[in-house]
Formats: structure tokens, sequence, C-alpha cells
């Protein structure tokens, strides 16, 4: 039997795949399709995928002309499923004539003509629903989300918004922006969505009245610092038709999600104890972090983080909280908490200006998983046991600031009609925001 293997992502599946298919089987008796998983796409900086790998393993199943489908991973593991399958040709399309031709020592590499006048990049471009963007706040995260937004598809910032006229307008020259304005209304009428950088207190007020506005919604963390106010904004959203995401780059980072996915599936056994720790030391002392008229301190600025690992991993079912805090100047620069679940417990650790080590620790009842600092931009962790030898050590890519990550999952939930996301889902960030408050009605003992 002579066995042929081809490759591809197989996205808004068209007739130039249909005829690439039909002529890979033709070559032999049975078909093996590799459909490359949705995180290889992402390394491979392909945040523009419209469909995710179980829609595209299904459409090209249902073409008839796969004998087997099996998901491309990694580098390299072409010449690794060739050997493992007992391939005798690879077939691909012309447009990577002479790429593979290293695969010659395994198999014989045919090059397959394509189908002229289509493609996926030019049906994608020409039924690319362009999401317009608006930009509220242009401080310090503003400015590092405009050079991300050029890496997703289907986005396009508009205009830009601060009450300060000035610094608007500096804002909208600086990353060549049509529209600067100080009027929220103004804005709010030329954009489809907003993503808000503005101070955390004044979260709230932009949300609704974009939402009011018929607008979707990205919002920095906290989102808001009341638990009642998010369920409320959530359930506004869908009654509007519009999508309300917290934009925590760390619940879309891909290496966080295979993490979580791991822990999940038992390779360290129970889960019985999390510890996630983050800090930073800011010398300022007038700035909106140490500020408590501006909801200054750690909770609110750390963390988001750390409870999204532990709630990601243990669950919401939380019986008890207990923090104990360092306060100077009304803000708590130094809070360490504690979070009893029915099985486990968990620890959280943050500084403004205290330093500690950033780790997160997950132990189970087989072993642990260690997340090096700065664990909440998850590139790197170690999956550890009893016995070393069986260790393992998992390495994954984080573009720029991770900031394309949220709002590729944020395009992406409006041109699908999601209004929940299960990297982070709505009663989580709500739970999280619960969490906040508790903590910000004095529910605290001070050092």
């Amino acid at each position: 039997m002579k066995k042929v293997i081809t490759y591809g992502t197989y996205d808004l599946l068209h007739e130039g795949h249909l005829n690439l298919l039909r002529r890979a089987k033709e070559l032999g008796d049975y078909l093996i399709v590799g459909v490359t998983s949705d995180r290889f796409d992402r390394e491979r900086g392909k945040l523009n995928v419209r469909n995710n790998v179980l829609e595209r393993v299904e459409a090209v199943r249902r073409t008839g002309f796969a004998d087997e489908i099996i998901i491309e991973d990694y580098v390299g593991q072409k010449i690794d499923d060739i050997q493992r399958y007992d391939v005798d040709i690879f077939a691909i399309g012309s447009d990577w004539e002479g790429k593979f031709d290293y695969l010659d020592e395994f198999c014989k590499v045919v090059y397959l003509p394509r189908t002229e006048g289509i493609s996926s990049t030019m049906l994608r471009e020409e039924s690319q629903e362009i999401v317009k963007l608006g930009i509220v706040g242009t401080g310090r995260i503003a400015n590092r989300f405009i050079p991300e937004a050029s890496f997703v598809s289907g986005v396009q910032i508009c205009g830009a918004y601060n009450p300060l006229i000035a610094e608007t307008t500096a804002f909208a020259e600086r990353h060549g922006i049509g529209l600067a304005t100080d009027d929220y209304g103004t804005l709010l009428n030329h954009v489809d969505a907003v993503y808000i950088a503005s101070p955390h207190l004044s979260h709230y007020d932009y949300i609704k009245e974009a939402i009011m506005a018929g607008k979707h919604v990205l919002c920095e963390i906290p989102m808001v610092l009341s638990g009642t106010q998010a369920t409320e904004l959530y359930a506004l959203a869908e009654q509007h038709g519009v999508v309300l995401l917290e934009a925590s780059k760390t619940a879309f980072c891909p290496g966080f999600n295979h993490m979580v996915t791991l822990v999940k599936s038992g390779v360290i056994g129970t889960v019985v104890d999390v510890r996630a720790s983050l800090s930073k030391l800011i010398s300022r002392k007038d700035v909106r972090e140490l500020d408590a008229g501006q909801a200054g301190g750690c909770m609110t600025e750390l963390s988001p983080f750390p409870l999204l690992s532990i709630i990601k991993i243990l669950g919401r079912n939380i019986h008890d909280m207990h923090f104990h805090s360092k306060i100077e100047n009304g803000v708590d620069v130094f809070t360490k908490g504690v979070l009893n679940f029915d099985h486990a417990v968990s620890t959280i650790t943050l500084g403004l200006g205290v330093k500690t080590e950033g780790n997160l620790v997950i132990s189970g009842t087989k072993g642990y998983i260690y997340v090096p600092a700065p664990w909440w931009l998850t590139s790197y962790f170690e999956v550890r046991y009893e016995n070393q030898t069986e260790n393992k050590k998992y390495f994954y890519p984080y573009d720029g600031d991770g900031l394309r990550y949220e709002l590729q999952e944020f395009i992406s939930m409006i041109l699908s009609g999601r209004f929940s996301s299960h990297k982070l889902r709505r009663r989580e960030s709500a739970l999280i925001a619960s969490i906040i408050e508790y903590y910000r009605n004095g529910h605290y003992i001070a050092l």
C-alpha cells in the first residue's frame, strides 16, 4: 500500500484545498492529512486563523479524501510522521516549491499545482469584517497596546479618547490615529468597539456607557472592583448583544493555558496547594499604583493574575479567605492572602513596596509544577517528580507584550458571536472582582 501525507492549516476550507487533497489522494492508496494545531499556528505568527483546530479537522474529514487525520504541533514533526507512518510520498502545494526538498532523504516529495486565483489569504481578506476600535485612556498600557494591535487581523484603530485633549492629541499624533477627542460620545459614534485602559475607578462608567451605545468592550484589569458591578455589566452586555471581555494577558497566554490543561489532566495528581507570587518595586511615590484616591495598592494592581491562576486550577468554591497587609499612606504595599478550598489551600503574595520571588508553584499528590518569574507571561515551566529523571520542561513563545493574545480573543468573540471565553469565564472574572471587593471592604489584618 502506497501512503501519502500532506499538511495544511485548512482555514476557510475552499476549492483550492479540495483540489490539493484530491490530487494528493490520487498519488497513492492511503492519504494522511496533517492539520496544524492552534498553538503551532500561533507560534508561527498566524493570529488570523478563523477556525479553531477542531473545526478545521472536521472540515477536512467531511471532504472524504483523508483516510487518517493527525495534528501537526511542532517544528520537525514532518520527519517524525513520515518515519512513524512509513510514508512513501510527501505532497504539498507548488507555492512551497523547493522548501521541503530536505524530506527527499525520507520519502518522495511531490509539489502539486495549486488552483489559480484562490487562496485562504485572499478569501480571508475578501470576507474579513473589520472591527473599528477606539482607545480609551492614553497612558503606559495604551501606548504598548497600539503596536500589539498590528499583529491581529480584523481590527483597525480609529480613534482615541482622554478627557485631557492635549494628551489625546499627542497620543493620536504619535500613533497615527485619525480621531482624537475629549468627548466620549464622539468616540463611541465612530467605532464598533473600545479598549479601555483608563484608571480603575473610571472603568465601570466607561464600560456601561459603551454597552448602552451597542459597542463591544475590552477592558484592562481589574475590569471593576466589585463583583456586583461585574455581574451587572456582563448581563447588560449580553442583553445588548455585545462582547465584554476583561483584558487579562495571562488568561490568553498560550503557555499558561497549556499548563492549566496539563494540571487538569492529572499529570501531578490531585492538586492540594497553589502558591502564586507577584511583586515589583516602584521608586516614585506620586504614581497611580500608590495613590489611595485612585484605588492603588497590591490587591487592585496585582492580585487579578495570581487569583486567576488559583481559580483556573482549583475552581470557584472558596470556603474562606484571610489577608495580611503592610499599609503605607492608605494603600497596601505588601499583601499575603490565604484562600481555602474543600481539599486544597492556596496563597497569594503581592508586593509594590516589598520584593519577593515571583513564581507559581502547583503541588499535587504525584508531583508539582514550577513556573518561574515572570510566570504571568508563561513562556516556560517544569513538571517535576520525586524521580527527577521523569521531569519535563515546556517552552512556549510569548510574543511582544502579550496584548495581542487578548485582542485576538476579543476580535474572535465579536466575529463568532460568543459572549464568553473559556480562557476567562465571566463568572471567573466576577469572582476575582468579588475577592478584591471583599478585601477593600476591610477584611484584612494590618501588619
